[in-house]
């Protein structure tokens, strides 16, 4: 009977798809001495602004498209600050130098980083986030989240990092592999927000063993 019941929760739990993060770096990241680091506000992408709200069980905040944005902000700045060996520029403080609208984005995010003297700038996007619907241990729809994130040197100019989250929550039965994540998750279906802390921990941390822990 015990047997049958655990064949049960692997078949009903969830897991993560494979491949949810993907990125790039420049190959002399590690070398460009990026220690002090700002971060603009996340935006959303055309037509993702809409405030739709999205059916959240009972306990779970209910969550637009218009406010992915500033949950992206928290996300990464809690991410950021977690981890050590270098500097987060505060958000009171880019708010303050990031006033002007002249000059496109690249001008202003290397006008941020002057003025707020940071290494390099963080900017990200919100390309989909999509509730569940349903409770966390039976939801009928799964959360759906994807975002990109970029850092850009300032002194250069140029792209040197840039990572892509994109997932729609899996049941074990459809994908096997999630059997490593029930550790982490336990076998439960995530909220877009807890899916979207995820991905941003999964992308800081490894933005972080590039810049801080790369010997090279």
């Amino acid at each position: 009977m015990i047997y049958r019941f655990l064949l049960l929760m692997l078949l009903c739990g969830c897991g993560a798809a494979s491949g949810n993060l993907q990125s790039r770096h420049s190959s002399d990241v590690a070398a460009r001495g990026i220690r002090r680091i700002a971060v603009l506000p996340p935006t959303a992408v055309a037509g993702q602004k809409a405030a739709i709200p999205f059916t959240a069980p009972v306990g779970v905040p209910r969550a637009t498209e218009r406010e992915a944005p500033e949950i992206l902000a928290r996300q990464l700045y809690l991410s950021l600050a977690s981890l050590g060996q270098w500097q987060i520029v505060s958000e009171s403080e880019v708010r303050e130098v990031d006033t002007a609208s002249l000059g496109g984005e690249a001008a202003r995010m290397q006008r941020v980083g002057e003025m707020a003297y940071a290494d390099a700038v963080l900017t990200g996007t919100v390309l989909r986030f999509r509730e569940r619907v349903g409770e966390e241990w039976g939801a009928k729809s799964p959360a759906s989240v994807a975002f990109t994130l970029e850092l850009v040197d300032v002194c250069r100019g140029d792209v040197v990092w840039s990572a892509r989250f994109d997932e729609t929550q899996k049941s074990l039965s459809e994908n096997l592999m999630g059997v490593f994540q029930i550790g982490e998750r336990g076998l439960r279906w995530l909220s877009a927000e807890e899916l979207s802390s995820e991905g941003v921990k999964q992308a800081i941390g490894q933005l972080h063993r590039l810049l801080v822990k790369n010997p090279n």
